[in-house]
């Protein structure tokens, strides 16, 4: 019988973190920005979930707070069932092994005075794997295939190689201490179209090979929908709406999930959907809305909206929204 505990590698509950502004009264702040907002959600051990929303929304906070490379203010962060917020030094470093982090820019996330081969045999020293000269090569030489770049590339320096090689390179250094879940933070933004469908494929040839799970945080919606088994939708630091990808493309219950889609270009314009243009910006997180932080851009928001955050409503396994007024599902 299946211990649906174990289904899940990373379970996040009531996850929040407040950075505090400048400026301090005897030094103390008088006011924060609340970045992350009583977050609580799941991954699934080899799947891939989507993190989307607006800059400035909390997905790289999010991300890196999994990580605790951000300390959260609250709240609890369970990596196979253990509470990582209540780990501190070796068993920390212990357990960092098993989580590691692709970054958005791969010409400043690689060292320029390293050369390919020290970039990828630090992780392996700072661990203590792989020992010996023979057996380090050897784990050299496998990284290198594992992104399908020339064993001849060790030698080599980050200015050296194109921006899809250099992202390649932080994947195999992603991938060398032999990680469970990876956080991929924007990871193809910077990257022109045609080489950030390589990388996507690459990534997702990976986690079939090594049965890896990912965080995949991203702004380009059609990028999400390739990659994602399911989508969770960020607003103002709070998980608006959940589900599986082809669910929640289909239809959206959020009225803010429906906007976004509604963005996504289309090349058959017999298939074009109706624009949502939203009015204004998204709120300050120093001062956010009372009740729905959404409400002040809602084209649906009635009175509780402005003084009442929904409560949870879910439709099915794994899917959820958090809306007082959602969007109804076109039948026809």
């Amino acid at each position: 019988m299946v211990n649906t505990q174990s289904d899940y590698l990373v379970e996040v509950e009531g996850l929040s973190k407040r950075f505090p502004t400048r400026g301090s009264v005897l030094g103390k702040s008088s006011s924060f920005v609340q970045a992350l907002d009583a977050v609580s959600f799941g991954i699934k051990r080899g799947e891939t979930l989507g993190l989307v929303g607006e800059s400035g929304c909390g997905k790289t906070t999010l991300g890196k707070t999994l990580l605790r490379l951000i300390e959260p203010t609250s709240g609890t962060i369970r990596f196979s069932g253990r509470d990582i917020t209540q780990l501190s030094g070796a068993h920390m470093q212990e357990m960092r092994r098993k989580m590691q982090i692709i970054f958005q820019d791969p010409y400043t996330s690689l060292n320029p005075r390293m050369s390919v081969r020290r970039i990828l045999e630090e992780p392996l020293e700072i661990h203590g794997l792989h020992p010996g000269r023979v057996a380090r090569n050897k784990r050299l030489a496998e990284l290198l295939d594992y992104v399908q770049m020339p064993h001849q590339a060790l030698q080599k320096y980050p200015h050296e190689f194109s921006g899809g090689q250099r992202q390649r390179i932080s994947i195999a250094r992603a991938l060398a201490v032999d990680p469970e879940f990876i956080v991929c933070d924007e990871s193809v933004s910077a990257l022109d179209v045609s080489i950030q469908a390589q990388v996507i494929n690459l990534l997702i040839e990976l986690q079939e090979q090594l049965g890896l799970t990912y965080l995949f945080v991203a702004h380009d919606l059609k990028v999400v929908e390739f990659i994602a088994h399911r989508v969770a939708v960020m607003y103002l630091g709070k998980v608006v709406e959940m589900a599986p990808t082809t669910s929640l493309y289909r239809h959206q219950s959020h009225p803010y999930t429906h906007a976004l889609l509604s963005a996504i270009p289309t090349p058959d314009p017999r298939r074009k959907g109706e624009r949502i243009v939203l009015q204004g910006d998204i709120p300050s997180p120093v001062d956010p809305p009372s009740g729905c932080h959404f409400h002040p851009r809602c084209w649906r928001a009635i009175d509780r909206c402005k003084t009442q955050f929904p409560v949870k409503t879910s439709l099915e396994k794994d899917q959820y929204f958090c809306c007082w007024n959602p969007v109804e599902k076109n039948t026809s």
